[in-house]
């Protein structure tokens, strides 16, 4: 079963001098190049009210529209796997994700996804792309997530995405103590070596991260961190950029650092938090049919909640 999905949006400014898939697959990060490609060739996307084609450059507002059918894009298996649901109704749903629970099926993970546990709940999800999942949280990452449940959802919140309306508000603990908080304004890419990882490169697509210190502590930080923009893996690159890795990151981080006078207790915390440590504390949205502004917090899980704890304790035993 298929649903017709529609689009009415501009090319950001931003993104002039880029080919047109390129800024395509920014401005609708939901879809594949691959499948935009496609629906440039065929007319269902217009640039203007004209046929584009894939390689010609934008100069930014360009009028993107387009109106075609959503075929199911999930070849994945409905498993009964359990969620935290926050929120739902019939245009949207919002959970709190748990450690290791990757998004979608993959080589190596083609089952006991995410995608699975939503197709099992909702089962209507099949007919939207990627199951309805506009954003995604890492496989280690906690916290709060956003499903799309209806095409007039999915479509509101991709705009929403693109507009920098959807708010999102992460807790990280980091190796380091920053003075104070800041912006990280640097392009996130492919690094040029290691394909598999994420880096801070000339040509990438614009990232944008704000952060400001929660607490201090003697060796560590917890900071309070906003997006801008949601590149993959933006705050973890550009956390370790500023030399603020996050602690227990398996890819950008780097061995954590012990405080002084650490107790054996604290080593052990520090030492086998095996994730990085980082949770979707706070999500906020404007109902796609309501229009109300609708906000949610989710708690710290407890292995977080705990290294937060201990971090505490060996700085006051410091301090005292």
């Amino acid at each position: 079963m298929s649903s017709v999905e529609q689009i009415n949006c501009q090319i950001p400014l931003n993104c002039a001098g880029m080919r047109l898939d390129q800024a395509l697959a920014i401005l609708l990060p939901s879809y594949s190049r691959t499948r935009l490609q496609r629906w440039l060739k065929t007319g269902q996307l217009r640039v203007d009210g004209q046929i584009g084609r894939p390689r010609d450059p934008v100069v930014g507002g360009e009028a993107i529209r387009g109106e075609w059918a959503v075929e199911p894009e999930i070849a994945a298996i409905a498993q009964e796997i359990p969620l935290d649901i926050r929120y739902q109704d019939a245009d949207l749903l919002v959970l709190n994700k748990a450690a290791g629970l990757v998004a979608h099926p993959a080589a190596g993970n083609r089952d006991g996804t995410l995608v699975n546990a939503l197709l099992h709940h909702r089962p209507e999800l099949a007919n939207l792309p990627r199951a309805g999942l506009v954003h995604r949280l890492d496989k280690d990452t906690t916290g709060l997530l956003v499903v799309a449940c209806s095409v007039r959802g999915h479509t509101a919140l991709v705009k929403q995405l693109q507009a920098r309306q959807i708010e999102r508000e992460y807790l990280a603990v980091v190796n380091g103590v920053p003075v104070a908080g800041g912006t990280v304004d640097a392009p996130i890419g492919r690094h040029p070596v290691d394909r598999q990882r994420m880096a801070v490169v000339t040509g990438g697509k614009p990232a944008v991260t704000h952060y400001r210190v929660v607490r201090p502590f003697r060796a560590h930080a917890l900071l309070r961190v906003k997006l801008e923009t949601g590149r993959t893996h933006q705050i973890r690159v550009h956390m370790a950029y500023i030399r603020l890795p996050l602690l227990g990151d398996p890819v950008y981080g780097r061995r954590a650092r012990l405080p002084r006078q650490a107790s054996p207790r604290c080593i052990e915390v520090i030492q086998n938090f095996q994730r990085q440590a980082l949770h979707a504390e706070r999500l906020a949205l404007t109902h796609p049919v309501t229009g109300e502004r609708l906000e949610w917090r989710a708690e710290m899980p407890a292995d977080l909640a705990r290294l937060v704890d201990v971090l505490g304790e060996a700085a006051e035993k410091v301090d005292g």
